[in-house]
């Protein structure tokens, strides 16, 4: 059993979150020191305990050592290695017994869209920062053995998405240390990526509207340690795009510092959620290529509060591991391609570990951020979100009308697959969707449900607008063959409220079901519900609520068991009534805090009015809204 130590806390360097360098450094040395027991005899593979991935158990043992080793390696680069002499020489062994085709530890040589491919990309980017300690030390054979298993990028094909950088990088790296390469699989792979730039800084994971958290630790991340590595590469070009990458990484911080509550918890969406800290990698990111709007003691007070937080909720568990999950181990976090190492990507949220002691991101004080000091809302046109938080309680919003995950063109006739990480209309950092099939079509999503209780999903999302408070979009409802129907919804955010204006189509009989956040946690979460509204709070003190404005006859509160990664028991309050088979305009009110109201009387300060698809919203303070519907 090993337990994590760390220093006292340092309330003058930082005041709010009270964590400084050695910290890191503590909670650094602690995940790497609690894989030793692990190890491989010929410290090549780390043998984690918990499911395996779907690539099978040498992939999943290569993955524990590729990424564990791009933390070893930002931790012995930040202190020109002092101190890490015994992590240099296990990571220097294990690369060389690894690489080496008749090691018995042999790593799997690289095939065309293999999951080494992205463990490869670890390797060659640890390599590359820790060179002077590792790769140098490395004998001539051994080198050669390295370019020859990392050769196996050439001219190979990836997935057609951020994979495409494990094969820039990989390669950059073969030409840094002048092995055989591709140039064009390097130009190549860059050039694709300006095919997914929507811009304001944001790229899509690939075609479609693929936007979560992998903007920040992959397509930001690797252009910008490939610039690293073509500056240690004779002859490479690589100023232009480095200040283009600078350009659009500062952009991205503009929106991405929203994305975090002031007590670090970042907000839950999107795929990959179990890396956790490497929610910190764009805001370091921005630091080490000086490409941030975000004062060094800004970037340090938002870091440490994101390692801070998941510390604080048990992260690493016991053993000092990184389990699958979001804080502890929770599957259904995860994906088919999450073996036991691959949480060990919260790596790339310590690569602020590059930048020295004396660096400023390290010896400025900390400074506060916008939510410090009062409420916040961003509108986000390029991923289709409008994110909204709450200074006091720290609860962060957002608002999904454009990310889904889903393929670019639909199938005719096929109902579109939908993934809870995405498809749903808002998330938050407090509170997940509910990840089971039994919750399916309930929280956050307005849904059709038949006789037979089949509910309908959100699959790809059509964009209608966005504004500075308000966004639209439709997608076609399914009811197992039946459909689709179109559902179209405005989201308007007020106050800590979302207001949700429905025009939803569907068969008559059918019932239509609005439902809010699921709060979780431990123990059971009260639920109350009354004839037009309902909500539910956990032990924390989180509320979720919602609330009839227009058209709904009945309410209720949906429980679970195992479906939430905030907690085993959930809680999910809903809106219902009946379809006549006629368009049907529904308005209702969303709310997650942990204010102690009554959600039913502070609704009341919000009038609507419904004029056939029109919409008025008079919001307190005499504001109006003016939603028109019936824009697909």
């Amino acid at each position: 059993m090993s337990r994590l130590i760390l220093p006292d806390t340092d309330r003058v360097l930082s005041r709010q979150t009270g964590w400084v360098r050695a910290h890191w450094e503590a909670l650094a040395d602690h995940l790497l020191d609690s894989l030793i027991p692990y190890f491989s005899p010929g410290s090549a593979r780390v043998v984690l305990p918990g499911r395996p991935s779907r690539s099978g158990t040498s992939s999943d043992e290569l993955e524990g050592f590729a990424r564990s080793f791009m933390l070893a390696a930002f931790r012995i680069a930040g202190v020109r290695g002092e101190g890490c002499e015994q992590l240099i020489e296990r990571y220097a062994r294990g690369v060389a017994n690894g690489a080496n085709p008749d090691h018995p530890e042999a790593w799997l040589r690289l095939t065309p869209r293999s999951q080494q491919m992205v463990e490869a990309a670890a390797i060659a980017v640890a390599l590359h920062e820790s060179r002077e300690w590792i790769w140098d030390r490395l004998d001539t054979r051994a080198q050669e053995h390295v370019a020859e298993w990392l050769g196996g990028f050439i001219g190979s094909t990836t997935h057609d998405n951020n994979w495409r950088l494990f094969q820039v990088v990989s390669e950059q790296f073969l030409a840094s240390v002048g092995a055989p390469y591709s140039k064009e699989d390097i130009e190549g792979g860059l050039d694709r990526i300006e095919d997914w730039y929507v811009g304001d800084g944001w790229y899509s994971d690939g075609d479609g509207q693929n936007f979560d958290n992998y903007i920040g630790w992959a397509m930001h991340l690797y252009p910008g340690l490939w610039t690293r590595m073509a500056a240690a590469t004779p002859g490479a070009q690589y100023d232009d795009r480095l200040k283009l990458y600078r350009e659009r990484l500062s952009l991205f911080l503009e929106d991405a510092i929203h994305l975090v509550g002031n007590d670090g918890a970042p907000v839950y969406q999107g795929r990959s959620l179990t890396y956790r800290m490497a929610a910190a990698t764009p805001y370091w990111m921005g630091a080490v290529l000086d490409a941030t709007p975000l004062s060094p003691g800004q970037t340090r007070r938002l870091c440490s509060g994101i390692a801070r937080h998941f510390v604080q909720h048990g992260v690493p568990d016991e053993r000092g591991l990184l389990t699958l999950g979001w804080y502890d181990t929770f599957l259904p976090t995860t994906q088919p391609y999450s073996g036991p190492g691959s949480p060990y990507w919260a790596s790339k949220g310590f690569i602020g570990l590059l930048l020295p002691p004396e660096h400023p991101v390290w010896s400025d004080a900390e400074e506060t951020l916008p939510l410090d000091e009062a409420d916040q809302i961003r509108s986000m046109p390029a991923p289709g979100w409008i994110v909204h938080a709450s200074r006091h309680d720290q609860v962060v919003q957002l608002v999904n009308h454009g990310a889904d995950h889903a393929p670019p063109a639909e199938p005719s006739g096929v109902e579109p697959s939908a993934d809870p990480h995405y498809n749903r209309l808002a998330y938050a950092n407090h509170a997940g969707p509910e990840l089971t099939d039994s919750s399916a079509g309930i929280d956050n999503l307005t849904s059709l449900v038949d006789q037979q209780g089949r509910s309908s999903a959100r699959g790809r999302i059509r964009r209608l607008g966005i504004g500075a408070r308000s966004a639209s979009s439709w997608h076609k409802a399914w009811l197992g063959e039946d459909g689709p129907w179109p559902i179209e919804i405005t989201s308007v955010v007020h106050g800590g409220w979302e207001i949700r204006c429905a025009l939803v189509e569907g068969p008559a009989g059918a019932l239509v079901r609005s439902g809010g956040f699921a709060v979780a946690g431990d123990s059971l979460p009260s639920a109350t519900a009354g004839t037009a509204w309902a909500s539910a709070r956990n032990a924390d003190g989180l509320m979720s609520a919602v609330v009839n404005l227009h058209g709904y006859d009945a309410a209720g509160v949906h429980r679970d068991l195992g479906a939430n990664p905030f907690g085993p028991h959930s809680a999910t309050p809903y809106l219902t009534t009946a379809h006549s088979g006629e368009p049907l305009v529904l308005v209702h009110a969303v709310l997650l805090t942990r204010d102690a109201i009554r959600p039913e009387a502070r609704a009341e300060g919000i009038d609507v009015a419904v004029d056939g698809q029109e919409i008025s919203i008079t919001l307190p303070g005499a504001e109006t809204e003016l939603v028109r519907l019936g824009n697909r």
